[in-house]
């Protein structure tokens, strides 16, 4: 399943890859202009007057995605940008910043407030739940009965699903994976092996002493900031691939129990001394730091990563590389994390607007096509009928995800992703509480899933 890579030194962006583009766009282009002859006939409302220059047809948009901050892809998601304005002459107005809780939360005030973008980039779990419930986006199935070929390039069977009525709303990129990054030249120096497939949670708790007493940290993670890869894996170590998406109803309970022992993992850890020092107080980026910098040993985050690091370690990229996740009881440390969790969508205040739904459509088509999903998905999960167009050139950082992946035993979604957003933030927020002692996990549970 896994394929992925999002670099933003990307080899695929030469003039060739450009020339490819022009192409994609132009065609964009002369089916837009051709929508917008044909009038209100076939979509019910015209995409603009016929008597119109060109000039006049431009439309602007509103975008929202997480490809802000230092995602990989940010490079890739502005060239494509800047291709599509010029050559539709339309304009994007674009408000991405990295994902997180806060960031979710400005994406619900804007739809509450009639402020949201005409195309988001946004999750397809249950962050999506309400504004589809709302009404807000539009589905799959709406828009093909007006486009029938809306989304042709994907396999169905991979566009994700809501909950709330069964149908697909979002047209996915690229789909993710977790696992574990490597400083290679840190494990040299404290004399510690590279891990395999084979790397237990035992191992990897004496590799971790070894680590700290040659005066590096072992674990680079922000439990103040981004403790949810953590929390995964733990989960995950204390069940296996056919329970991992279960939910608890209490901390009690079967699934509950192994919550819990997945955050007494965690704080393990902690007490070990193999965290941070400032782990409850660090953003993502200062730990994610501690690994390029070479003073970190792992750290586990996903395919998202592998765009910093290239920028980031250009002289020495040969020091990192990917592993698996410690494993522990019925979990395999081959079985992954991942599937496609994110996707595009047009919100029904574009839709009901005849020329930002065209633009809208357009931009979405672009950035979804056979072409763009490789460029952003090097070695990343996709649901193209056609599969991605391999780079020419991978490095040896995108080689050892490639060679993750195709060991792959099994691959699970997020379990977190199955929570609301009030019980995962509630959660999150406690897991540096729960390793310092000031709450009990299952105090912790407890009280995320009374939201």
């Amino acid at each position: 399943m896994c394929a992925h890579g999002s670099s933003s030194r990307s080899p695929r962006t030469n003039e060739g890859v450009l020339n490819m583009k022009r192409a994609i766009l132009s065609i964009l282009a002369t089916a837009m202009l051709l929508g917008a002859l044909a009038g209100c006939g076939e979509h019910g409302a015209p995409a603009g007057d016929a008597s119109a220059t060109p000039e006049e047809q431009h439309v602007t948009i509103h975008v929202v995605t997480s490809y802000g901050g230092d995602d990989g892809n940010r490079p890739n998601y502005r060239m494509a940008i800047a291709g599509y304005e010029a050559l539709t002459g339309n304009t994007v107005i674009d408000a991405s910043a990295t994902s997180s809780e806060e960031w979710k939360a400005k994406v619900a005030t804007d739809f509450e407030t009639g402020t949201e973008p005409a195309v988001l980039f946004y999750f397809t779990g249950s962050d999506a739940s309400a504004l589809i419930a709302a009404g807000k986006v539009v589905s799959i199935e709406e828009i093909r009965a007006e486009y029938p070929d809306y989304a042709s390039n994907m396999k169905d069977e991979l566009l994700p699903v809501s909950t709330v009525d069964g149908k697909s709303y979002a047209v996915p990129v690229n789909g993710f994976w977790e696992g574990m990054f490597v400083n290679k030249a840190v494990l040299a120096a404290a004399g510690v092996e590279m891990p395999g497939a084979d790397y237990t949670w035992e191992r990897f708790l004496q590799d971790c002493q070894t680590i700290k007493e040659a005066g590096f940290i072992p674990v680079a993670v922000s439990l103040q900031d981004v403790p949810h890869y953590w929390f995964e894996f733990a989960i995950y170590n204390n069940g296996n691939s056919r329970n991992h998406l279960d939910l608890p109803a209490s901390s009690g309970d079967a699934v509950g129990k192994r919550w819990v022992a997945g955050l007494e993992d965690i704080k393990t850890l902690y007490d070990a001394g193999f965290l941070p020092d400032n782990t409850l107080t660090a953003a993502d980026a200062e730990t994610v730091r501690l690994l390029a910098d070479g003073e970190a040993a792992f750290l586990i985050d996903g395919n998202w990563q592998i765009g910093y690091f290239q920028e980031n370690c250009a002289d020495h990229l040969e020091d990192i590389a990917l592993t698996y996740v410690p494993c522990k009881g019925e979990r395999a440390a081959t079985d992954l994390v991942g599937g496609i969790s994110m996707g595009y969508y047009i919100t029904r205040k574009a839709w009901e607007n005849p020329a930002k739904r065209e633009a809208a459509l357009a931009f979405i088509e672009y950035m979804t096509s056979d072409e763009q999903v490789s460029i952003f998905s090097a070695t990343a999960v996709t649901a193209l009928k056609n599969g991605v167009t391999p780079a020419a050139g991978l490095d040896a950082l995108q080689v050892s995800a490639i060679e993750m992946c195709a060991g792959a035993t099994a691959v699970v979604g997020a379990v977190q992703d199955r929570l609301t957003p009030e019980q995962r933030g509630a959660l999150f927020a406690d897991i540096k509480n729960i390793v310092t002692g000031a709450v009990t996990p299952v105090e912790a549970i407890d009280s995320a899933l009374s939201k």
